[in-house]
């Protein structure tokens, strides 16, 4: 059986991206991923969403906080199109709510979180992913700073779909000395280094970054997020680095073969 259709039916039984990413893993380190290959800038092509099973729209509106059955069906539904949205556990929480996010940002929709009629119809039929760069036979990265997503593809295959804060525009003085302006630099980088844990730097700490640009860029995990504040916010606020879920960084360096990965920011 081919590693996608094992990743594919791991998604689809509710097991989620973090439990198939270590099949992925176990991919990578066998060599069925020898590095990433130079990526060439083509026209936009969209790939064919992911749809594993029929979903229907919940009867209500979800948000954070509930729970149920429905609340269930909308994770194991996020997590068959490649968001994660944590354990299909019925309660919508912090990385449900910020897999909601990265969907609406892809879909065109108001980005509030909230599984409204509109979302849910969404769900139902939803629109892929239009990719920017493809390299047949690579791994790569793509971040979309307009859209606020990260987008890892496997051998073209989108792999996971995630909600960014990049960097906020405004200015600011590092305490080390010297200023400047909060901006996530575009182009195309590849993965220099990864370092596992929370790593202190000037500006602040980064949870497990796998650094882009030297070890000055980096896409990382921020603290657990709660709408009261903390974590990856929806909106751009961060020094120029792009900041992903900490669930998603608990697994996100696996994903990612480090150094050569191309990453591509636009």
């Amino acid at each position: 059986m081919k590693l996608t259709n094992r990743l594919a039916r791991m998604i689809g039984t509710g097991l989620g991206v973090a439990a198939a990413s270590l099949a992925l893993a176990g991919a990578l380190a066998a060599g069925t991923t020898a590095g990433a290959s130079t990526a060439t800038a083509r026209a936009p092509v969209a790939t064919t969403a992911p749809v594993l099973a029929a979903y229907t729209a919940p009867a209500r509106t979800l948000r954070y906080g509930m729970t149920g059955s429905d609340v269930k069906a909308l994770q194991q539904r996020l997590a068959a199109l490649k968001y994660y949205p944590g354990s299909a556990n019925g309660q919508f929480g912090a990385y449900t709510l910020e897999a909601v996010w990265a969907f609406e940002e892809v879909q065109g929709l108001p980005v509030d979180g909230v599984a409204d009629p509109k979302t849910g119809a969404a769900l139902v039929h939803p629109r892929a992913y239009v990719a920017r760069y493809r390299s047949s036979g690579s791994t790569r990265v793509e971040v979309n700073l307009e859209t606020r997503v990260l987008v890892l593809y496997r051998t073209n295959t989108v792999a996971l779909i995630s909600h960014i804060s990049a960097g906020g525009g405004y200015h600011f003085c590092n305490p080390g000395g010297g200023c400047g302006y909060a901006i996530t630099p575009k182009g195309h980088f590849r993965t220099t280094v990864y370092i596992p844990g929370w790593v202190s730097v000037p500006l602040g700490t980064m949870y497990n970054p796998v650094f882009f640009i030297d070890r000055a860029y980096a896409i990382h995990g921020e603290s657990t997020y709660g709408p009261a504040g903390g974590g990856v916010p929806l909106n751009p606020v961060s020094h120029g680095c792009v900041r992903i879920p900490f669930a998603i960084a608990q697994f996100f360096h696996t994903l990612v073969p480090t150094p050569g990965t191309s990453v591509y920011v636009y």
